[in-house]
């Protein structure tokens, strides 16, 4: 064969690679990285191509799939449900009733909101409520009717609400369910909004942190005005991460969507009501998991170096992380053990320690222990070098001892304190400066301590070095009153 016929077979096998390539047949495994926009990407996976990329090579295991093409049971039990609450019923009878209606195992809140007060709260169906605790703790907006006693200016009202931003004193109303002790909450930002001098009713936003009663903040008002003031109506406007704008939907979309379901079969309604509980998660810190290591990370186990694909950029030591699956889906919450710039360099190692699964065990398939050190390690257990547990015992070889790491030891965990934040970044957290703040204090009482326990000690030493001196004196003076007398 001659070279000019070689290199025409060779464009022929070029040809037909890009063919089956284009036609969406075949996905061969590249060096070369292509480059990919992931802007409309759902969910976790937006702006996948950001992330920092450790490896692109694994082996997909054909389970699972993307949080918007669950099936319709699936995707109830994985899901929540941004609810204007109505005026009248309690936030639990509220809760109780969505359960009825969707025939759930379990469902839980975002947070209380009282009888008569309207607006956003977070329902969390079955596997999702394992999420509740963090929605609750996160910022609250609220938007807030106040009527005044007696006649009082815009000027004024908008001078005290601007007093009453930052920390504020408060003790919970004579009804309400947490105990009854004086408290500090934080108010980030609020904003009059309208008043009206004719019967004397103001309308204000506020954005505070979780906890802070509305109430009590109006008959604080009422007070610094000098014309007392109550509440008149309330709407909380924003819940952590979603708002009214984000698919807000009344108790009766869910009514009339599970009714659609059970007697048309038509789950598109029931679909746009409820939202994956992934949409939560999107503003995290987020690292992707080989489909291998997904059923470990369920199990309990810490994820390591080896079971990671991608990560987000600027990860510190014992940040709040989300573990995504490669189809998107939140496996668990985790805090991280290594920075970014470690994962990157590192070639082995621990990178989080799981804080909350949400993924249900055995989703994906079991895929640990097929490894040669896992085999070899069931040989020596056979063989008894080794206890029931993995353990090593008096049997065990000296290089085992050297060469074999027990992570399951190593119980050192990095995790940082959630620092309560704004619901919608608006103002800074103005609890980060108050924790400074008081660690300050400790360390200025702490220094004051050492400082006495010192001038103490300094004290007694020079009150004995005194009475020494005081006893000499002594001596010496009845010695020579001795020797005149002789």
């Amino acid at each position: 064969m001659s070279g000019l016929e070689k290199e025409k077979k060779k464009k022929k096998k070029k040809s037909k690679e890009l063919l089956e390539t284009t036609d969406g047949q075949v996905l061969k495994s590249e060096d070369v990285a292509t480059t990919l926009s992931c802007k409309d990407w759902p969910l976790l996976l937006k702006d996948y191509d950001k992330l920092v990329v450790r490896t692109g090579h694994y082996t997909p295991i054909p389970v699972g799939c993307s949080p918007l093409q669950r099936e319709i049971k699936e995707y109830m039990r994985y899901g929540i449900i941004n609810l204007d609450k109505p005026s009248n019923p309690s936030s639990h009878e509220v809760v109780a009733w969505i359960k009825k209606m969707l025939k759930v195992d379990k469902t839980g809140h975002s947070g209380t909101l009282d009888p008569k007060v309207t607006g956003n709260l977070l329902v969390c169906i079955d596997r999702s409520t394992r999420l509740v605790k963090s929605q609750q703790s996160a910022g609250k907006e609220y938007v807030c009717v106040v009527r005044l006693h007696s006649a009082s200016t815009k000027k004024k009202m908008a001078q005290v609400l601007e007093k009453l931003t930052g920390a504020v004193y408060q003790r919970p109303p004579l009804i309400s369910a947490v105990k009854r002790q004086l408290r500090i909450r934080t108010v980030y930002k609020s904003q009059l909004i309208e008043y009206d001098e004719e019967r004397h009713l103001g309308v204000f936003w506020a954005s505070c942190e979780a906890g802070t009663y509305m109430r009590t903040l109006c008959v604080h008002m009422g007070l610094m005005l000098g014309v007392g003031a109550h509440m008149a109506e309330l709407r909380r406007v924003r819940s952590g991460c979603l708002g009214e704008s984000d698919n807000l939907v009344t108790m009766h979309d869910v009514l009339d969507a599970m009714w659609m379901y059970e007697n048309k079969g038509d789950e598109s309604y029931l679909r746009r009501t409820i939202m994956p509980l992934e949409k939560l998660l999107t503003g995290m810190k987020r690292m992707i998991v080989k489909d291998s290591a997904v059923n470990a990370v369920c199990y309990g186990a810490k994820l390591m170096l080896v079971g990671l694909l991608r990560f987000s950029d600027n990860i510190e030591l014992g940040d709040q992380v989300v573990l995504v699956s490669t189809k998107g889906e939140c496996i668990a919450v985790a805090f991280a053990q290594m920075t970014t710039a470690q994962m990157a360099t590192v070639d082995h190692g621990v990178v989080a320690k799981t804080k909350r699964v949400v993924m249900e065990r055995d989703t994906y398939p079991k895929r640990w222990g097929l490894g040669p050190t896992a085999q070899t390690k069931k040989k020596m257990v056979k063989a008894g070098e080794l206890s029931k547990y993995g353990e090593a015992n008096d049997k065990t070889g000296d290089e085992w001892k050297k060469s074999y790491k027990d992570f399951s030891k190593d119980k050192e965990v990095h995790m940082k304190e959630e620092k309560p934040a704004p619901a919608s970044n608006i103002a800074p957290g103005l609890a980060v400066i108050k924790a400074e703040e008081e660690k300050e204090k400790k360390e200025k009482k702490k220094k004051k301590k050492k400082e006495k326990e010192a001038e103490a000690v300094e004290t007694d030493k020079e009150k004995k070095k005194k009475k020494k001196k005081k006893r000499e004196a002594e001596e010496a003076a009845g010695g020579a009153s001795k020797k005149q007398k002789v």
